[in-house]
This record gives C-alpha cells, sequence and structure tokens, in this order.
C-alpha cells in the first residue's frame, strides 16, 4: 500500500490517464479512413497507432504537431492510402476536442484540496491549452516534451521535470495509464508511481506499447485513486 500522506506533488500523464485519448485519437482517424476506404477494428488502428508513434517519439525530437503528421503519413503507407495536407494535421487539430474521462475532473479537485497537481505529457505548450480548458483546474506545474526537449520515456524528460517541480523526489507521486512510457521510466528512477489501469476490463495494450513494467501501486480508475486516498 502506499503512504498517501508522504507526497506534496501529485505528477500526472495527461493523454490516457486524464484525457481519453483512445477515443479522441479514433474520432480523428475514423473519417480519413473511411474516404480511402479502409476497415479495420478500433484494436488494429490503435494498436497501428501505438506503434508507429512510439518509433516516431524514439527519434531526434520534434514537435508534437510535426510528429502527429508523420504518423498520419506513416499509417497512410502501411494501409495503402495517402493522405491530403488536412488529413495530415487531423490528429494535432483534434487534440483540443479529445474528451476528459468521466472521473477525471471531479478527482482532481479533490486531490487539489491536499496535493500539489502537475503534468508531465509528450505534448507541445501550444496544443496543450485546448486539453487545459477541458481540464478545467490550474496545475501548479506543466511540463511538456516541448519543454524537455525529449519524449518519454525518456529519462531526460522525467529528471526535467523533476527538476523544474523542484520536490525532493520521494515527496512525489507519478500517476500514469502507460506502462511503457511512464511506469517503466519512474521505476528507473526510483520515483513512486501508480499505475491508473484504465484499460483494465479491455484487451489488448491499445494505443501505447505492451510493457512488462511493474507499478507500485494500481488502481482502474482516477476515482479509486482517490477514494484511496481519503479523499
Amino acid at each position: 500500500m502506499i503512504d498517501f500522506d508522504k507526497y506534496e506533488v501529485v505528477m500526472f500523464d495527461c493523454y490516457g490517464t486524464l484525457i481519453d485519448w483512445e477515443a479522441g485519437i479514433l474520432a480523428a482517424l475514423r473519417p480519413v479512413m473511411a474516404v480511402h476506404g479502409i476497415d479495420m477494428s478500433d484494436d488494429a488502428v490503435l494498436e497501428s497507432y501505438a506503434r508507429i508513434e512510439a518509433a516516431a517519439e524514439a527519434g531526434a525530437y520534434r514537435p508534437y504537431a510535426l510528429l502527429l503528421r508523420s504518423v498520419m503519413e506513416q499509417l497512410g503507407q502501411r494501409l495503402g492510402f495517402e493522405p491530403d495536407v488536412t488529413q495530415l494535421g487531423a490528429l494535432a487539430a483534434s487534440i483540443k476536442d479529445w474528451p476528459p474521462f468521466p472521473d477525471t475532473v471531479a478527482s482532481l479537485k479533490r486531490l487539489k484540496t491536499k496535493y500539489k497537481l502537475a503534468i508531465i505529457s509528450n505534448i507541445d505548450d501550444g496544443l496543450f491549452e485546448g486539453s487545459a480548458k477541458q481540464l478545467r483546474i490550474p496545475f501548479d506545474h506543466v511540463v511538456t516534451a516541448q519543454q524537455a526537449g525529449a519524449y518519454k520515456p525518456s529519462l531526460d524528460t522525467f529528471n526535467f521535470a523533476l527538476d523544474k517541480i523542484g520536490v525532493a523526489r520521494d515527496r512525489v507521486l507519478h500517476v500514469a495509464q502507460s506502462l511503457y512510457h511512464d511506469i517503466a521510466p519512474a521505476r528507473k528512477l526510483n520515483l513512486n508511481n501508480v499505475w491508473v489501469n484504465r484499460r483494465k476490463h479491455t484487451v489488448g495494450w491499445g494505443a501505447t506499447p505492451a510493457s512488462d513494467a511493474r507499478p507500485d501501486f494500481e488502481v482502474a480508475s482516477l476515482g479509486e485513486l482517490v477514494d484511496r486516498a481519503g479523499l
């Protein structure tokens, strides 16, 4: 069990943990694929996305909007279609509309009564602004890949975030959905962590690559996390 009283800052991954990025990704990709006559299951679409995006993030840093254009282009190459200029920008343009999970906003408000809240996300500063409006709560710290010049799971991103937050590492609790992007590097850094297993009742890994990383603690939702914290 985690001693929730020892933490000063709760640091969240955003997309996949607070924001339902799988719903957002599918909403952006489905119209493009329909135009080109591509018929795939949601799971197959998300798994293709996961492989392509993770490979793109492992290379030299480039802004997320440009990275998403590359993801769309490579998805087209794999599936046999050529996206036009508007379709290339569809993923980045849709981010502002990606919805929070139903428990996100209420859970953040409850956590805010006790903790400072931080974001560490594979996103551009400008693209996060649309999501910030959806989350409807001021964060004490927002750290993006653009600021760090690297994408998770790079340890550089986490070290940058921890330096910026400026709190002793053992006073920070990292909360995330992706074992690959977040829990694995958190463990390497001895950063206490909670896995929000948003796909607990769903087969497959969805929009994140598979990982055998073992979290310190697991919950199925943010609501469960807040309850466990006694708030």
